[in-house]
């Protein structure tokens, strides 16, 4: 593959603008659907306004990664480019941890500020009195007002599904280290295979955080509307499952690629920040099952 000589820019692109597009249509579909079933309105939009912005970045996810790779193929990309890469992957992935930290940072607030300040506990004014006879504990399944946030009737068990799911992930960030390994010696088949089982590994972990979900729901009557601690509990893993589809969806693609003859031992940047993003979001669902399931 050749390298181009000097520092490629690309010319005006359309897919920023479809991004911006799909991610507004998403997040209002989501949240009009989730309106509308806290208020248990019975047909609602909102799915079908998700299910429209979920199409429109799938398009957008196509075209964009379809293009930068055909650039690469060119050999459009120098080492400066390969180095502009690496570093605005480093800050998305930046990006996304502080995310994940002012979540985690209202779990932590609720558990330690918020909460025990509605039930009396310290030195914090008056604030009990909103609910004088309410006494906070976590995991809340005792709402101080349960007609309007129905608490539930438990909470997951961390050494079911959430184990299982860790176990999962932390396979999974084993098998796709050995896949970077192979790349690098340049043992295509074991490549191929150990990627496929992180693959694998990940479409396992969203089938259980689906059947979680629905246990959840059906059987616990834990959602959305169960108080702060339904909020909080969807809140950071239905986030963290957003990032492991993501991220199963890259590395299919980068396994897609590999069959097709891409990367080598020198040019497989893409290969990399997949597995970058893959270890970053094993490394969050760890924090997840501490601090939301067993703590």
């Amino acid at each position: 593959m050749a390298t181009h000589e000097h520092y490629y820019v690309p010319p005006q692109s359309k897919w920023p603008i479809i991004a911006t597009f799909g991610m507004a249509i998403t997040v209002y579909g989501l949240a009009t659907w989730f309106n509308d079933l806290k208020a248990a309105r019975p047909e609602s939009h909102g799915p079908y306004i998700f299910f429209v912005g979920g199409l429109l970045l799938a398009y957008m996810l196509f075209g964009w990664f379809g293009a930068v790779i055909k650039e690469s193929r060119a050999g459009l990309y120098s080492a400066q480019l390969d180095r502009s890469f690496r570093w605005g992957m480093s800050w998305f992935i930046f990006s996304e941890v502080m995310f994940f930290v002012a979540f985690f940072g209202a779990l932590f607030y609720v558990r330690h500020v918020s909460g025990p300040a509605l039930g009396g506990e310290g030195t914090k004014g008056i604030a009990h009195m909103l609910w004088p006879n309410f006494q906070f504990t976590w995991p809340l399944l005792h709402t101080p007002d349960p007609k309007l946030f129905p608490p539930p009737k438990d909470v997951i068990s961390p050494w079911g599904l959430p184990l299982i799911n860790t176990i999962l992930l932390v396979s999974s960030s084993v098998t796709i280290t050995i896949a970077h390994h192979a790349l690098k010696k340049g043992h295509r088949g074991a490549l191929k295979i150990w990627l496929a089982i992180t693959v694998l590994l990940g479409c396992a972990f969203l089938g259980f955080q689906a059947e979680e979900y629905i246990h959840a729901y059906h059987e616990l009557g834990l959602t959305l509307g169960s108080g702060i601690y339904g909020a909080t509990f969807f809140m950071l893993t239905g986030f963290h499952g957003a990032h492991v589809t993501i991220g199963t969806i890259i590395l299919f693609v980068m396994l897609m690629r590999i069959m097709k003859g891409h990367f080598d031992n020198e040019h497989q940047f893409g290969f990399e920040a997949a597995s970058w993003y893959w270890h970053f979001v094993d490394v969050v669902w760890i924090g997840l099952f501490i601090f939301v399931y067993v703590l």
